[in-house]
């Protein structure tokens, strides 16, 4: 029994201590095996997890990397906490890139891809204490041994502006890699502001201390990346007009600002305003390929090459953050016009802005300032300069640019809205006082016959401007009418000859009781030079008119007419008349009255009042038949009204005999003796009883053009005219005015010059149509103060900032790079796929975190050009410190420059050899530096393999 209890006995012994050999008994662990596990916890998660996975619970992208992501972890010792953040790519690249721009600092330093970062979660965000540090290190390669992982772990030592790293990577069971960072912010030693030195550096870390490393060889791979950065442009004064309430006359805009120049002032926008140049520089990077150097005088020779011998130069532009705020701009100030076009309804004159009387007065004086008379002055000389000859109106126009009813942009109405835009700052108050001042002027103009500048005297109105233009230029045309019969006027007083001698058909003269001017044909010509036979109208349902050939013309006269012809531009091909057997003549014939739109609009709500009947459209234009009757009688002593029918109106003449006339409407000449009279009848119309038309010609006296009545009284139209802009109502100015103002604007951005830039055309063709579309309401003169067209143009101008911010960079880089187009044209490409998110957005909303960063890797051809933006610095610019690290770029050092040593071993025949399995016999990376600074400071990173 004895031994059979013992037996039991021990048999229960040995369960129980294998039961406790499979227990983990974590209430007996320390807290520093619980922070192990906690850590190997996390990273075998995020192991299992992959990369999608991550992404999917909330792994967040690096600003500075489109293919670098970061998850993190808090968790706590003792009464520590600590984050702890795993960094991965997407996207596996299989060689890593050493100068890769969009490396993370920690992957540029000891080239590794995927790595590990824990830190203290406290306000300097580094391990001050050395022993924590390296513990803290320990725990974490401690789990990611467990973890059987490969990451590179580091942590942040030291102060933080230092950006000291310690860190280690387990790269399997034979071999450990070890990292450190440091930096020397000041007195870095001579030596190590040279290549030679830096060489050394590295090479002690491996050779032994005691050698003269100068004197003995050490080949070590070697790459170098410098960056340069051209001088910054001089902005002091990037705003000129910013301040345009200010009084002083060097304010009023397109005048002289001292003897500076700005880098726009060849752009057609710098009358009004100066653009600040986003494209304050550029920087360069020249990178050495990695070679092979075996000693510190190939160093030396490297430093003393110039950067036209490394293999690559990357150009980058620093483009200004100042896009994403608010500038001086046409944007702003339409912006402003808006606001003014707001308030414009709040009153019936523009004499009720500037009127004491006004009950609001106050307010608008209160917050709206209005220049003084100094600046009026020089605006409305500015305005009513008279150059040389005419400006060219279709200057800077837009294909698009008629489908907005505005003006002209060298027209006087387009400049006056111009000139408001940078006056009192847009304010509605100084809009008032500068248009009565405007309309005063005009008046002078008129009362002195003197030419309107800025505006065509002859042509036609140019129906497809705003009305205000439209009057514009029919007074300008009433003005130049004006001064041609004061000037006929003088003449016939000056003048002591007797009345011109009446004159037969054939230059005779004839008695002069008859008191007609009959003048010759010269005269005729001459005097007429404004009426051309290319200006014969038609009438009713006319067609197009018999024209006059020379291979048309027959000699068929049988007698000379009875009577005297005057006015004749020549003969009709070979009509011949129905009554007399000569030939028909078509007369000089004065020249449609002019009309502008709302002279038309009356005429057509007239229509429809009475109804399209043919007497009422032959009333309309009595006048007009009056004076080509008048015409053709004075032309065709012996013509009837068949005849007149017959050139004006042959649609209303039918021939009896059913045969087609010629191609242009004329008979043949060879059938002129057997067709005349020309058998026909005239169109049911023309032949009803009381028709009006023959009325009119019964009463039509036989007078030539030259000597009739003008059919437009310039004097009345002019009238009538300062009339309307007199007492324009102050919302339909302004409704013109923001038409017209942003017309003008965009014809004066579309002046400029950047080159084949694709992209920027086309977003000056979408800016035309979308203004089209928005201002197209305007025209309707049906808004209110608080439609909502007015929010319609508040957008377009936020649409217009953007444009105009694109344009200016546009215009920079183009003259920039004259000389290498592709560079200019990459530049603008990457920058504007940038900005094309923020179009239609306020400034307010931009993402003032996103920084527009490319690389443009230059051609061979490209490397002078871009050479000589780095011009030697001038006295001026000596404030800086001149550095002594070579490499010159005509006289620039760079302002950075990196360097990566490293050194191999193969494994199978060096150190490592004895303990090294046949699997890992190859070469691997034992040292690496990587060494970032300049002369005021030094930063380096060392990564050494070692076998454990």
């Amino acid at each position: 029994m004895a031994s059979t209890s013992k037996v039991d006995s021990s048999v229960d012994d040995e369960a129980e201590e294998e039961e406790f050999e499979r227990f983990d008994d974590f209430t007996l662990a320390s807290s520093w095996e619980r922070f192990i596990s906690e850590i190997e916890a996390i990273c075998r998660q995020w192991l299992a997890d992959g990369s999608k996975n991550l992404l999917e619970k909330g792994a967040i992208q690096l600003d500075s990397s489109k293919n670098l992501y970061k998850a993190k972890s808090e968790l706590k010792y003792f009464m520590k906490s600590y984050c702890m953040e795993y960094y991965f790519e997407i996207k596996k690249s299989g060689e890593f890139t050493v100068w890769d721009c969009t490396l993370h600092d920690l992957q540029l330093c000891f080239g590794v891809k995927e790595f590990l970062v824990i830190a203290p979660q406290s306000a300097s965000g580094v391990v001050l204490d050395a022993p924590e540090a390296s513990k803290l290190l320990s725990a974490v390669a401690i789990a990611l041994s467990n973890c059987s992982s490969l990451w590179p772990a580091f942590v942040p030592v030291h102060d933080p502006s230092r950006d000291a790293f310690i860190g280690i990577q387990n790269m399997g069971t034979i071999f450990t890699r070890r990292f450190e960072a440091d930096r020397i912010c000041s007195q870095v030693p001579v030596k190590l502001m040279h290549l030679e030195g830096l060489y050394e550096l590295f090479v002690s870390k491996f050779a032994y201390s005691t050698l003269d490393f100068s004197m003995h060889v050490f080949k070590v791979r070697f790459t170098m990346k410098l960056t340069y950065k051209t001088l910054p442009y001089d902005d002091d004064d990037d705003t000129r007009g910013e301040d345009v309430e200010n009084t002083e006359p060097t304010d009023f805009p397109g005048g002289e600002s001292g003897n500076r120049t700005q880098w726009d002032d060849d752009c057609p926008w710098s009358e009004w305003y100066s653009a600040e140049d986003l494209v304050k520089g550029f920087g360069l990077v020249v990178i050495w390929s990695e070679k092979k150097v075996e000693g510190s005088f190939e160093m030396a020779e490297i430093e003393n090459s110039s950067p036209h011998e490394a293999e690559k130069w990357i150009l980058f532009p620093n483009i200004s953050d100042s896009w994403k705020g608010n500038r001086i701009g046409f944007a702003s100030q339409l912006l402003l016009l808006i606001d003014a076009f707001k308030m414009s309804f709040e009153a019936q004159f523009m004499e009720d802005f500037v009127s004491v009387e006004n009950p609001g007065s106050d307010n608008l004086k209160s917050s709206m300032v209005i220049p003084s008379p100094t600046i009026i002055d020089r605006v409305l000389k500015d305005l009513f300069h008279e150059g040389v000859q005419l400006p060219d109106f279709a200057k800077g126009q837009h294909r698009s640019s008629r489908s907005i009813k505005g003006a002209p942009l060298e027209s006087l109405f387009a400049q006056f809205c111009l000139h408001s835009l940078w006056f009192g700052n847009c304010n509605i108050r100084a809009i008032a006082v500068l248009w009565i001042e405007f309309v005063r002027e005009i008046r002078w103009y008129w009362e002195e016959s003197q030419p309107l500048p800025k505006m065509p005297v002859n042509g036609s109105i140019d129906l497809s401007t705003c009305l205000i233009n439209q009057k514009l230029q029919m007074l300008a045309i009433c003005i130049e009418k004006m001064r041609e019969l004061n000037e006929e006027f003088q003449d016939c007083i000056g003048s002591n000859d007797p009345s011109p001698a009446d004159i037969k058909e054939d230059g005779q003269a004839v008695d002069g009781s008859n008191n007609l001017r009959i003048p010759d044909e010269n005269f005729d010509r001459n005097c007429d030079s404004q009426l051309t036979a290319d200006g014969l109208r038609e009438s009713g349902n006319a067609v197009q008119r018999y024209t006059m050939k020379p291979q048309d013309v027959a000699s068929v006269d049988k007698k000379p007419s009875d009577f005297v012809r005057r006015g004749s531009v020549g003969k009709v091909g070979s009509m011949m008349l129905l009554k007399s057997y000569q030939s028909m003549h078509a007369p000089f014939t004065q020249d449609a009255p002019l009309m502008t739109e709302d002279m038309h609009e009356e005429r057509l709500h007239a229509v429809e009042a009475f109804g399209n009947s043919f007497e009422f459209s032959a009333q309309l234009e009595r006048d007009i038949l009056l004076s080509d009757m008048s015409a053709f009688k004075a032309a065709n002593p012996d013509a009837v009204f068949e005849d007149f029918i017959r050139w004006h109106s042959p649609g209303d003449w039918l021939n009896d005999d059913g045969k087609e006339n010629g191609p242009s409407g004329i008979p043949a000449v060879e059938d002129l003796k057997e067709n005349w009279p020309p058998r026909g009848r005239l169109s049911q119309r023309m032949s009803e009883h009381g028709n009006l038309w023959r009325k009119i010609w019964n009463e039509a006296p036989a007078v030539q053009a030259s000597e009739q009545k003008p059919l437009l009284d310039p004097n009345r139209e002019g009238e009538k005219i300062l009339h309307y802009l007199e007492t324009l109502r102050p919302n339909d100015l302004l409704e013109q005015m923001v038409c017209t103002a942003f017309r003008a604007s965009a014809d004066t951005l579309n002046q400029t010059n950047f080159g084949a830039l694709k992209q920027m055309a086309m977003k000056m063709d979408q800016l035309y149509i979308t203004m089209s579309s928005v201002l197209k309401p305007l025209q309707a003169n049906n808004l209110s103060g608080d439609s909502e067209t007015i929010e319609d143009l508040r957008r377009l101008c936020v649409v217009f900032e953007h444009v105009e911010k694109l344009l200016t960079v546009a215009a920079s880089l183009h003259r920039k790079f004259l000389q290498a187009p592709r560079i200019s044209e990459a530049i603008f490409s990457d920058f504007y796929d940038f900005y094309l998110p923020k179009m239609g957005r306020g400034s307010g909303q931009e993402d003032v975190q996103m920084e527009f960063d490319m690389k443009l890797q230059l051609r061979n051809h490209e490397r002078q050009l871009v050479s000589n933006m780095f011009m030697p610095p001038t006295a001026n610019q000596s404030w800086r410190k001149v550095l002594s690290m070579g490499n010159l770029l005509n006289g620039h050092e760079p302002i950075l420059r990196e360097i990566i040593f490293s050194s191999s071993d193969h494994v199978n025949g060096g150190h490592y050899a004895p303990s090294t399995p046949r699997a890992y016999q190859q070469e691997i990376e034992t040292y690496r530096m990587y060494i970032c600074g300049t002369s005021n400071d030094l930063r380096v990173a060392l990564s050494v393999t070692s076998c454990d």
